[in-house]
């Protein structure tokens, strides 16, 4: 059973009262003795429960149920997911209510069959116990944005209307969502039967070409920014999306390299999906902490440039000179396979593709929901995913292989991130206040 990493730092914490101790006499040494044992015990049973308590989650239950997981693998699915349930690292709920609906919160009602491919029913009946709420805004068209980024665009307020409408529907239907802000606060929310929900900026071009930025939409509740969308932005250079574009940076520019420092100083998860393939090589070369690929598959089994080609998830890896990560599957159909042919047998090749490269340890579950046209048959919305896990049981993966895809991979990594923040910070990182080299107004 792996070693729960909240306990050392708590065990470390524990006052040595006996230490202190100025002993007078045997019965003074005796009394304080005691007192130190009852400290100790005490802090230590408080311990154990919570480690406990994040363990059975994804573990301990898991033991239970390996040796009698039934043979139907849809069955072993859905006994899997009871412990270990989806955390989805990329669902586009707040585009949708945005486009159809003005983000008009009075007008949504998540509890019932709702269009799209995600409402509360759904989530349920999927097993999933959280998801990240991409705050997506589109890159600026050819005639709003200039050549050096310096026009200034709408895209920071759309941003922030996007935060607010997550957080307003999150808000409504709060005994089903739970406003969640690190991996422990995940962990709690699900074992409460709650969905965690956390939010992920879709591009670096919603910053502005601002590190202050970053930070305020981190104080905002935001915990990964893709460092580009389908457009190159100040910072570094995207893969276009269906065929390549021509590069500007060469991969990170200067204030990319920068943007990323900041990243890890404040726990802000890197992720590298859009990303040319010199970007994410460039960023898995710099970068302190574990990143993510929020919704990117594999470019062996399908070739498009939005696919992770072989030669970066072969940097994925916890020896040296790899850096952990967890790409996460997009599952929309021209990112999957042929035209026509995408199926849950398409995407779990994905899936076995990434493992058998970086590691199973490494890939996890970004389905791109209502933010894709189209999808995959037998995956069809936020219900479908017990399918998937079931075809990667008939695969071969075992129910430990299976809670790590579905959610225990990318707690791994943002965790990860957390403790990089946590000692950068302690070891005095200062606040990255580098500028955009082409702004004029500072």
């Amino acid at each position: 059973m792996p070693q729960n990493g909240e306990t050392a730092p708590l065990l470390g914490g524990i006052p040595n009262l006996a230490r202190n101790a100025v002993a007078q006499d045997e019965a003074v040494r005796a009394r304080r003795a005691a007192t130190v044992r009852a400290v100790t015990y005490s802090i230590l049973t408080t311990v154990f429960v919570v480690a406990l308590a994040g363990l059975l989650l994804f573990w301990d239950k898991l033991s239970g149920v390996v040796g009698r997981l039934p043979k139907d693998p849809h069955k072993a699915a859905l006994l899997i997911l009871d412990s270990a349930p989806v955390i989805d690292g990329h669902i586009d709920l707040p585009i949708l209510v945005r486009t159809a609906y003005s983000n008009n919160v009075s007008a949504i009602d998540l509890s019932k069959s709702f269009e799209g491919h995600v409402d509360i029913p759904r989530l349920r009946e999927g097993k999933v116990g959280g998801f990240f709420w991409s705050v997506y805004a589109d890159c600026p068209s050819v005639e709003e944005q200039s050549d050096d980024f310096i026009k200034p665009t709408n895209r920071v307020r759309d941003t922030l209307e996007q935060i607010d409408i997550a957080k307003l529907l999150i808000n409504k239907y709060s005994d089903t969502f739970a406003w969640t802000l690190s991996a422990k606060e995940i962990k709690a929310a699900i074992s409460r039967g709650q969905i965690a929900s956390l939010l992920g900026i879709e591009g670096g071009h919603q910053l502005g070409n601002s590190i202050a930025t970053l930070r305020q939409y981190y104080d905002l509740g935001v915990r990964y920014v893709t460092l580009t969308h389908m457009c190159h932005n100040a910072f570094a250079d995207s893969c276009g999306i269906f065929v390549g574009i021509e590069p500007l940076h060469g991969g990170l520019s200067p204030l990319g390299r920068s943007l990323i420092e900041e990243m890890n100083r404040i726990g802000m998860l890197v992720d590298l999906s859009h990303t040319s393939d010199d970007t994410a090589k460039q960023a898995l070369k710099h970068t302190k902490a574990p990143v993510i690929w929020s919704h990117s598959s594999a470019r062996a089994v399908h070739n498009v440039p939005r696919n992770v080609p072989d030669d970066v998830l072969e940097l994925i890896g916890t020896s040296p000179n790899k850096t952990d990560a967890v790409v996460m599957v997009n599952f929309a159909p021209y990112f999957v396979a042929p035209s026509g042919e995408a199926d849950v047998k398409w995407v779990a090749d994905h899936v076995d593709h990434i493992a058998k490269v970086a590691g199973k340890e490494h890939v996890g579950l970004g389905s791109d929901f209502d933010g894709i046209g189209e999808v995959p048959i037998g995956l069809e919305d936020v219900s479908k995913y017990p399918a998937l896990v079931a075809e990667l049981y008939k695969r071969g993966w075992n129910a430990f292989e299976l809670a790590g895809l579905t959610g225990g991979n990318l707690l791994r990594v943002l965790e990860g991130a957390e403790r990089v923040a946590a000692d950068l910070q302690k070891n005095g990182a200062q606040p990255v206040t580098a500028i955009y080299e082409k702004r004029k107004d500072l």
